[in-house]
């Protein structure tokens, strides 16, 4: 279980690497199961595969061990990130990189682990980074499914406040796609599309403040970039007030919170 400290303390709303690793364990569990269903690749020489939106490094270091001898490069869009990720697995390169504009390859693998969420168009994105694999080749991605879920609705309500709701207008992603969104694109560009979703329940300690404090390292950064310090800080108040009885601790003070994700692993 992940112990976090109080939710009201100060804020900085760019990515930070030191923010979301504070549940590494719990953010990396998804990565791993998404590795480890990419099709074996055929014998092909020096693997080339590419951790789109690397964050930190977690889900590189879980990609570079399944391939241990491929060449691994690491993308993301934040200077920090990719600092820590650097520092965290100097044998391999990483680079800064817009992934909505990105392009290269061919790659053997590409994985995006919980970044795809975070840009539009994905009936034009998937099938340019389709285009960017190896024959045979694999795009894996994971993305978190859990907009219905309360914390992504009480971030809609709180952000309706009067006190902040022209600032905040138009923030909260309210695109999502399924299945069956994903699997006729996909199909119709690749030999295998395998798509699953799994709820997991991740136990935190610390009642409300915990399940913010997840929140402000992903899902919470584009309404906290918006507001000044104190609208910051107030609007946390008002967020884990709501938090707390959604999320009800128990007996021991531990809050599970359920997180749903959607898995795509689609072979060129």
């Amino acid at each position: 279980m992940s112990q976090v400290p109080s939710s009201h303390a100060p804020v900085n709303p760019a990515w930070q690497a030191e923010q979301y690793v504070k549940f590494e364990d719990e953010r990396t569990r998804p990565v791993r199961d998404l590795v480890a269903a990419i099709p074996p690749l055929a014998d092909r020489g020096v693997a080339r595969v590419v951790d789109i939106g690397c964050g930190p490094g977690n889900s590189t270091e879980v990609l570079a061990a399944r391939y241990a001898h491929a060449d691994v490069l690491g993308l993301d869009s934040s200077q920090d990130m990719v600092d820590a990720a650097r520092a965290r697995l100097p044998q391999h390169r990483f680079a800064l990189a817009d992934i909505s504009t990105w392009t290269d390859g061919p790659f053997d693998v590409i994985l995006a682990n919980a970044v795809l969420q975070w840009l539009p168009d994905h009936e034009t994105l998937y099938p340019r980074l389709v285009g960017c694999l190896s024959p045979g080749g694999s795009l894996a991605v994971q993305t978190p499914d859990n907009l219905d879920e309360p914390a992504h609705r009480l971030m809609r309500e709180v952000a309706a406040d009067p006190r902040w709701a022209a600032t905040l207008k138009g923030v909260e992603r309210t695109a999502r796609h399924g299945a069956t969104f994903y699997y006729p694109l996909l199909r119709a560009l690749c030999s295998r599309v395998d798509i699953w979703r799994t709820t997991y329940y991740h136990p935190l300690e610390g009642g409300a403040p915990a399940v913010v404090e997840w929140f402000k390292g992903s899902a919470l950064r584009p309404f906290l970039a918006k507001l000044d310090d104190a609208s910051r800080e107030a609007f946390l108040v008002r967020y884990t007030d709501e938090i707390a009885k959604a999320y009800p601790a128990l007996a021991d003070g531990t809050v599970l919170l359920p997180f749903p994700r959607l898995f795509v692993v689609a072979t060129r």
